[in-house]
């Protein structure tokens, strides 16, 4: 992969992952029951557990756009895509929200097993990490430095 081709796929891996939370912290914060029924019993202040991921969520989005804060930004979302699955595993198993339409194991076991890839996309996307593109992408923004 060329360096230019490196950068850009970056771009795209962030662009694309900061839509991802936006959309996401902006359910949380709008919708917020939705959340509480997969969050672990214990969870203090469930509510604003759920809320402040919410606004996590929109932070972290934005920070991903914002060059300075763009490395503590994919830390952050990596660190939070880690704390988020015991509810991730507590909405397999329960199959939850009750009354409503499951979504079956097709939808959970792939979740639960891409959660590692969605803790990387942050790193990748926040610029903490440039594994397996080492070389080009690294390359890449020292040329774009220089």
């Amino acid at each position: 992969m060329s360096a230019a081709g490196a950068v850009r796929g970056r771009r795209i891996a962030r662009l694309v992952l900061a839509a991802v939370y936006l959309g996401a912290g902006v359910l949380h914060v709008m919708r917020p029951g939705v959340f509480l029924e997969i969050t672990p019993d214990w969870v203090p202040y469930p509510r604003d557990v759920v809320v402040g991921t919410g606004g996590c969520e929109i932070a972290g989005a934005i920070g991903l756009l914002i060059g300075r804060v763009r490395w503590a930004a994919g830390v952050g979302l990596a660190l939070y895509a880690v704390c988020v699955f015991p509810a991730n595993i507590r909405h397999a198993i329960y199959g939850l929200p009750p009354g409503e339409v499951q979504l079956g194991w097709w939808y959970h076991g792939p979740r639960l097993a891409l959660q590692p890839v969605l803790v990387w996309w942050a790193l990748f996307a926040g610029e903490v990490m440039s594994w397996p593109f080492s070389r080009s992408v690294a390359h890449a923004q020292e040329a774009r430095e220089e």
